[in-house]
């Protein structure tokens, strides 16, 4: 197959890092694949191996017109087997802008669900309904949840044409390491003995960080050696907004708030955590953590349930004092056998969501369309 990938940037983020991995496996595999950037520049461009990069040089957010243009003539040229958007505003392009006469499917992956559209601006809330509205155009719809199924089918995408190819964690480079996870800590000024909760999310109100906040600060007052380190970055306004928030919450010299990082951080902690109030599908962290041999506390959005099994704690979203509990009893979990725990909670990830098995369903899954098999068959088989 020809596939061109369509997506925003290659910037630190979960649906880039799953692309990544997808256009490198099958390169592998002897497709021909490129990835088209509306931005370029950024750090997991450097990840992509065999795999072609198309910078559409978009300058900035009002820069419309020049990128638009580029990327129907990039249709054009490449006339690709398959056209695979990830996320929203690259769905809805893809489906106004791809030549109806060129043989070319149109997928769309979708990788969220149940977004409150009035966390955002008005622009991303459009492009949001504006999938839903233009899914017509597309030849299938890949999901990487069920629950980002469930969401799509209310929003309005086509039931019959929607597949869950569920994303893959790699095993080899997530792993157990403990030196790493010391030098992780020392480098952030957090003793060996301290108890760590850790967040990797980026700044967002998805993420709902004050919770994360609210619940440290309850874990603190019961656990003297409690420190807790949040990993992601966002706008500067809300991460000062939060920093704040923390101080006011008595953390100031307890919580680290590390920024972006290209480190596997999980192994620095003892529990990781989600604390997401919506718009989850699969997050990647929750799988990350667990093939690290992390368990997992986290709140109950998307697939997450399914995920973690019964390897860690599942609370529903903000709700502070229950996450706190969790964090408590996982705890107490980890002092009793947490060599048997952490070797199921790598288990679980290694044999329900290992990366290989993601790009051999998902080169199945494009390879049956180009065939020509009926998208309501593929999505049929893929549930």
């Amino acid at each position: 197959m020809k596939v061109l990938f369509f997506i925003r940037s290659l910037e630190f983020g979960g649906a880039q890092r799953q692309l990544v991995m997808l256009a490198n496996g099958l390169a592998r595999r002897g497709h021909d694949v490129a990835v088209a950037v509306l931005y370029s520049g950024n750090a997991m461009e450097a990840a992509l191996a065999g795999v072609r990069l198309l910078p559409l040089d978009k300058a900035g957010r009002w820069d419309v017109v020049g990128p638009v243009a580029r990327l129907w003539r990039l249709f054009l040229a490449e006339r690709p087997d398959v056209v695979y958007s990830f996320l929203t505003t690259q769905t809805t392009l893809a489906a106004l802008l791809l030549p109806p006469w060129l043989a070319t499917r149109l997928v769309f992956g979708v990788r969220s669900g149940g977004m409150e559209l009035d966390k955002y601006d008005a622009l991303s809330a459009l492009s949001y309904r504006a999938e839903a509205l233009l899914s017509w155009r597309a030849d299938l719809v890949v999901t990487n949840a069920r629950a980002a199924r469930a969401d799509a089918i209310a929003r309005g995408l086509p039931e019959d044409r929607i597949a869950v190819v569920p994303n893959g964690i790699d095993t080899e480079a997530m792993r157990p390491d403990a030196a790493a996870g010391r030098a992780l800590r020392r480098r952030w000024g957090i003793g060996e003995d301290a108890f760590v909760v850790g967040m990797v999310a980026r700044l967002d109100p998805m993420k709902d960080h004050p919770n994360f906040i609210a619940a440290a600060a309850e874990f603190a007052q019961a656990h003297a050696d409690a420190r807790f380190v949040c990993v992601g970055d966002g706008p500067p306004a809300y991460r000062q907004q939060l920093e704040a928030l923390a101080r006011s919450s008595g953390l100031q010299d307890r919580l680290i708030w590390a920024g972006e990082s290209a480190d596997t951080v999980y192994n620095a902690f003892d529990v990781a955590t989600l604390t997401s109030a919506f718009g989850e599908a699969f997050p990647n962290v929750v799988g990350e953590a667990m093939a690290c041999g992390v368990p997992v506390v986290a709140t109950d959005v998307g697939d997450v349930r399914v995920i973690v099994g019964d390897c860690g704690e599942v609370v529903p979203p903000r709700q502070a004092g229950l996450l706190s509990a969790a964090w408590t009893r996982m705890r107490s979990r980890l002092t009793q056998d947490p060599t048997a725990l952490r070797a199921a909670v790598r288990r679980r990830i290694a044999e329900h969501y290992d990366l290989e098995s993601m790009i051999r369903k998902s080169e199945e899954v494009l390879m049956e369309l180009c065939a020509g098999r009926p998208a309501a068959e593929i999505a049929a088989q893929s549930q």
